[in-house]
């Protein structure tokens, strides 16, 4: 749900690009077709130069031939402006696949650049790059233009935007993304200070007083079996901190393993985290 309302002048964008990129559904519509609507979403939408900002075939020197990547979102003006976004486009009637996410993100790789850009002008899904051996490719946030939200979709859309982005926003929204992966989020859940308060809330309301131990092994029945493995690498600390004014003892803290007894119960989530294999 939307935290905030938007103008009704950004509404109206959101919608005519919306119309836009239906009517070339309709029309199934091919690549060149899709990028004139994806650019002028981004002129529209998002405040960009189609014509200053966007670098169209921008050349990509590697290892081997030279490539072209479909456009580079630059905030300068030139051919020699450093590229903040690479993106990568397909028709609007291809479906978004892990190979075109391989294509561009060695693009990105070899330009240096962090961020990449999969569309096809309804999907919309934004990638930060690891450089690293393997180079692991994390999604960041993604968004259907035609059925999501069109709220959501307008503070999305902001993020990304020539004022944002020239502001920071990309590295904003890599910090919000990083503090709310799973390994964050489930570190945080099994600290220290969280399994007390869990311990007292679940003591207030059933009189029942819970092993640290036990409390973890029942989170980890609500988790997937993607979750419950970030969370068995996660090294426990339930010693409790020693104060001056009480002689509480020390919890005993038991191997690691003795948490990872229980199956977990199939909670759907998805991860977003997408390891790019060797060579990428």
């Amino acid at each position: 749900m939307a935290q905030a309302k938007i103008d009704k002048e950004t509404r109206r964008k959101i919608t005519d690009a919306r119309r836009m990129i239906e009517k070339v559904m309709k029309a199934d519509g091919n690549e060149a077709e899709t990028r004139r609507r994806v650019e002028r979403i981004f002129e529209n939408v998002m405040g960009y130069d189609a014509f200053d900002h966007l670098s169209r075939e921008r050349a990509v020197k590697g290892a081997g031939e030279t490539e072209h990547v479909d456009f580079a979102v630059q905030l300068e003006v030139g051919q020699d402006a450093e590229p903040v976004i690479m993106v990568e486009l397909k028709r609007v009637g291809v479906d978004l696949a892990l190979k075109h996410l391989k294509q561009v993100t060695s693009y990105a790789i070899d330009s240096g650049c962090e961020w990449v850009l999969l569309t096809n002008g309804r999907e919309w899904k934004v990638y930060h790059v690891e450089f690293g051996q393997p180079p692991i490719t994390k999604l960041v946030d993604q968004w259907d233009l035609i059925t999501d939200d069109t709220t959501d979709i307008a503070f999305k859309f902001e993020m990304l935007s020539y004022k944002k982005v020239k502001r920071g926003s990309l590295k904003k929204l890599w910090e919000k993304a990083t503090v709310l992966s799973p390994d964050s989020l489930l570190t945080a859940i099994v600290s220290l200070e969280s399994l007390s308060t869990l311990r007292r809330v679940l003591r207030k309301n059933t009189g029942v007083i819970i092993d640290p131990l036990d409390l973890v092994k029942g989170i980890r029945k609500l988790l997937n079996e993607n979750a419950g493995i970030e969370l068995s690498k996660i090294k426990l600390d339930l010693q409790s901190k020693k104060k001056k004014r009480t002689g509480r003892k020390k919890i005993e803290v038991k191997k690691d393993t003795e948490i990872l007894e229980d199956r977990p119960l199939a909670l759907e989530t998805e991860s977003s985290i997408t390891n790019m294999p060797e060579g990428v």
